[in-house]
């Protein structure tokens, strides 16, 4: 570990959008918090009204709305009409990328009926869900059953076809991998029209593996079936403050649910939950959490937390005064548990609306939180969102364990971002390599945290303005993505898609690997009607001909290898 040298850098001088910036509370408070406190209520009323239908009628409504999905690819004329893409607006993705993509002429497909929860299977552990159902909405209903999804992103608002074609992380990904990991099937509407089960051992297994972060570019994602586990009513959680250097902090992070002696598939040993918030260089507090029963929380002596509640302190804040006070352990509802960074999203709410950690806000109004990230984009404009990527960072570095503290190294030396999140995730060895992996040879190695069948990887979320930018310097942000960008290429590291990204398309791929996913598309009729995930996660506007020129190029080399004789 090197010293934490922070780069001298000269004075920025300030532009108007800055000003706008500062003022754009106002905007958020008289406008976008008023209308996602009713979208929200609209969505929780939609919810009811789903859950009071049996589970025989959702389905039976399910199988009309895939045959409309069917009828409506089967109306497309591939010489005249785009590439096929869902009818959602560009801004109601919770992702910060922006969704440019469908500014280039497109063939809609609507799957917004697709909200439902079809099945809580308690004999098989699996709940069978529509893609647009939702975290809020999906622990609304197992969560009373002491059940839950094995991984439940922190975010009310994301989608369960959001966290499967894309990215979702939580902190029982130590134990379960990512939120894609935990599915069982998939149900795709393949480009021809067809419907088809991919499992991880069926005739579609090559289907199944390459579906997690294809950013729905291999077909429509219309359910899937997920893993469910048993929980407890609360989770006792037990907050451990560490100072030190910053290689005395990591190993601490380490230490919290990777036993040294490597046992650990010992639930004895490690954790059910566990996340780090770092606050600078040299204070973090170590979580860590084990489910507990309501008669365990409720002993004499013990302390439960209901963080829930809209004028409670914001989650990041409480687990900080650790520091001050020591370690302690108290007792969280589970649902409250697992939203517990919804309020205040992190920390980003923040910096949207500064007062509002304040306890009058928070008593007052409160409970008009959080706003909606789609919201927030939608009133940004051009000018607005240039300038965050300019000034701002909504970045997650995923790494191996063992890298962990040269990358916070790296963040801060060229971002100075605190706080920082970290959340350990497993990524599995599997019988076909999908686009994220793990090192080759990774279980010779025998680090802490590594099994025979999984790497133990790290999210580093980096979520908030730079050191420099607080300060008033120079800070180019657009840059500063593309060193970590191949800081990650150099180091066996993935970036999640949502985030804006600066990678040219030779370099996306040497970040991920292309060749079960490109083997997919041309199998499965992909190219030429659904756009390369590529092309979907590039920054800036694709012009129709760009994109079509870059679609037919993969059409030609398709139908090059298939015209090959055979050997």
């Amino acid at each position: 570990m090197s010293d934490l040298d922070v780069p001298l850098r000269p004075k920025r001088k300030k532009v108007w959008v800055d000003y706008f910036v500062h003022f754009r509370w106002i905007v958020v408070i008289f406008v976008v918090l008023p209308i996602s406190f009713t979208l929200y209520f609209l969505t929780y009323l939609g919810d009811v009204r789903s859950e009071m239908k049996s589970f025989k009628q959702r389905q039976k409504e399910h199988d009309e709305n895939v045959k409309k999905v069917v009828k409506r690819l089967k109306q497309r004329n591939p010489k005249k009409d785009g590439l096929v893409c869902t009818a959602r607006k560009p801004w109601i993705a919770v992702g910060m990328r922006n969704v440019d993509y469908k500014r280039a002429r497109h063939f809609e497909v609507d799957l917004s009926a697709f909200r439902n929860i079809l099945e809580i299977d308690k004999e098989r552990m699996i709940a069978k869900v529509e893609p647009l159902v939702n975290m809020g909405q999906i622990t609304r209903v197992t969560v009373p059953m002491n059940l839950a999804l094995a991984v439940v992103a922190e975010l009310d608002d994301l989608t369960v076809g959001g966290l499967i074609n894309g990215y979702g992380i939580e902190g029982s990904s130590h134990i379960y991998g990512l939120f894609s990991d935990t599915v069982v099937a998939y149900e795709i509407v393949l480009a021809d029209g067809r419907v088809v089960r991919a499992t991880r051992d069926n005739e579609y297994s090559d289907l199944f593996y390459a579906i997690p972060w294809s950013q729905g570019t291999l077909g429509l994602l219309v359910s899937a079936e997920i893993k469910l586990i048993h929980v407890k009513e609360y989770m006792k959680l037990t907050y451990q403050p560490v100072v030190g250097n910053l290689k005395e902090v990591t190993q601490a992070y380490i230490d919290s649910f990777a036993p040294r002696d490597g046992d650990q598939d010992n639930p004895e040993k490690v954790p059910d939950f566990v996340e780090t918030m770092l606050y600078n260089p040299t204070e973090a507090v170590c979580m860590t959490g084990k489910y507990a029963s309501k008669e365990e929380a409720k002993k004499k002596g013990n302390v439960i937390n209901s963080v829930g509640w809209w004028f409670k302190p914001w989650f990041y804040q409480h687990a900080q005064t650790a520091l001050k006070r020591g370690q302690f352990v108290e007792y969280i509802p589970t649902r409250e548990y697992y939203h517990r960074h919804t309020r205040c999203l992190y920390w980003e709410g923040k910096l949207i609306l500064p007062f509002a950690d304040q306890f009058w806000f928070r008593f007052l109004l409160g409970w008009l939180m959080p706003p909606k990230v789609s919201l927030l984009k939608a009133t940004q404009g051009e000018a607005i969102r240039n300038y965050y990527h300019e000034n701002h960072v909504i970045q997650d570095m995923l790494v191996p364990l063992y890298k962990v503290g040269d990358a916070l190294e790296w963040v801060h030396r060229e971002m100075e971002v605190y706080p920082i999140w970290l959340c350990p995730h497993r990524i599995f060895k599997l019988p076909l390599k999908p686009q994220i992996y793990p090192e080759p040879g990774f279980e010779l190695q025998r680090r802490q945290g590594d099994t025979q069948y999984a790497q133990m990887y790290t999210d580093i979320g980096i979520y908030y303005a730079p050191g420099p930018i607080l300060r008033g310097e120079a800070f180019d942000g657009v840059e500063a993505v593309r060193k970590l960008e191949n800081w990650l290429i150099e180091n066996n590291g993935f970036q999640p898609q949502y985030a804006v990204s600066e990678l040219s398309e030779k370099n996306f791929w040497r970040m991920f690997d292309a060749e079960l996913y490109e083997e997919a598309r041309k199998k499965y009729g992909a190219v030429g009607t659904f756009m390369s995930v590529y092309y979907k996660s590039k920054k800036g506007r694709k012009t129709e001909k760009e994109v079509q020129e870059a679609e037919q190029a993969h059409l030609e080399t398709a139908y090059a290898e298939v015209d090959q004789p055979m050997g």
